[in-house]
């Protein structure tokens, strides 16, 4: 069962210890010593070597599915791939400058980076909208920033902040439970607004994930989940899930025949998908020559951009990149589990944990074994808010390598 306290439990409670220990000259308040630079041992190579790797195909099979849609809706081919390539060279940026950055320095802004993002979700339900009815986006100049994907790092880092500074009682309702149910509860709310669905299953994954790895009893979860179904009935029944009763039209029923047209539209993106990994065999279609891409497959450089990997590498080169991101996963566990304190562990876990999350979500997405909620996969799908909030968060994952008890290389 992986919980912290089954790894080097003296360690981790005497390093606590010291950290939080009461200071003579604030009045016996816990004081801990923060820095802004953490120029210690050098970061873990292989976890940035997987990186490199997931970025350059993800990118190459980016461009390979948008060149067509981008060809006729925009005139450009290479515009996907240039927009793509600047979030990626600033991405990387980020990651190497975060890199450095001591990790700690977030624990004492944990509750003010979980502020903005109260803020900016609230922000996207006032600003115009450019989708209709759904408000997610919010704009700056040409670009426009995601306020979800600030949620999901902010809620990660508030768990850890808090599972590290009460790890003695997050057995108890008080500090382990009232506290994480609160914050997913008020950003799920806000997330209702949008609507975000799909976020809102991803920060509640997450707040589960990291509650019982900070040592929450499973009683309490069970009890949780109960209680989150109770509420969901009502949502349902007072008519506030309408948007994602209409997404869910059509789950399981991609290839049935016998739709009627309204659902045969409904379910187009999900049934394409499907034509196209099917069409790629065991070998793929060749890198480039995928047919569903053009303009069959709707969004082909968005959510769905596996489907157009497993149509053109086959199912061999989709197991060859989904292995890549279990070895990055493996690598990331290994790094948080070999962190000199409890709050890198918790960190460096819940972020890992997102990264394996989507990729997850997003294949189950993709075959239709979850209805279309729209999930991005990790270093693939096009958009800039969501890939550089992904390399701050490698970044952050290489910054608690820089003190892990492992052997760089």
């Amino acid at each position: 069962m992986l919980t912290i306290e089954n790894t080097s439990r003296r360690r981790v409670r005497d390093y606590e210890r010291e950290r939080h220990a009461p200071s003579k000259k604030a009045g016996g308040r816990r004081k801990i010593n923060f820095s802004l630079l953490n120029i210690g041992k050098g970061i873990d190579m292989p976890f940035v070597f997987l990186i490199f790797i997931l970025l350059a195909i993800g990118i190459t099979m980016m461009f390979s599915a948008s060149y067509p849609v981008a060809y006729y809706e925009i005139g450009d081919s290479y515009y996907y791939l240039k927009r793509q390539l600047i979030f990626a060279l600033v991405g990387l940026v980020v990651m190497i400058a975060v890199s450095f950055v001591d990790y700690h320095y977030y624990h004492r802004f944990a509750a003010v980076i979980l502020g903005i993002s109260y803020f900016a979700l609230m922000l996207v339900l006032i600003l115009p909208s450019q989708e209709g009815d759904v408000h997610r986006w919010i704009g700056v100049g040409m670009f426009g920033i995601q306020a979800s994907e600030i949620s999901k790092f902010a809620i990660i880092l508030f768990m850890a902040h808090w599972g590290s500074r009460y790890y003695d009682r997050m057995d108890t309702f008080k500090f382990g439970v009232l506290p994480g149910a609160a914050v997913f509860l008020s950003t799920a709310l806000l997330l209702l607004f949008e609507p975000h669905y799909s976020c809102i299953v991803i920060i509640g994954i997450l707040t589960v994930v990291m509650m019982y790895v900070s040592g929450i009893k499973l009683k309490w979860l069970a009890i949780g989940a109960a209680i989150l179904a109770v509420l969901i009935l009502l949502l349902w029944v007072t008519g506030m899930l309408t948007y994602a009763m209409e997404r869910m039209d059509g789950w399981g029923q991609a290839l049935n025949e016998d739709l009627d047209r309204d659902m045969w539209n409904a379910t187009w993106q999900t049934r394409n998908s499907l034509y196209a990994i099917g069409s790629g065999g065991l070998f793929g279609l060749g890198l480039g020559q995928s047919r569903q891409k053009y303009l069959y497959l709707p969004e082909p450089q968005n959510d769905f951009i596996f489907a157009i990997v497993c149509e053109e590498l086959g199912l061999i080169g989709a197991v060859i990149i989904l292995l890549i991101f279990a070895l990055l996963v493996w690598r990331g566990v290994i790094i948080s589990l070999r962190a000199r304190d409890r709050f890198g562990k918790l960190l460096g876990i819940g972020l890992t944990c997102h990264i394996g999350l989507q990729v997850v979500l997003n294949i189950l997405v993709i075959t239709d074994w979850l209805p279309n909620t729209g999930i991005s996969l990790p270093f693939f799908s096009y958009g800039g808010s969501s890939l550089l909030t992904l390399m701050f968060e490698m970044g952050v994952i290489l910054a608690v390598s820089r003190t892990s008890n492992i052997e760089k290389s």
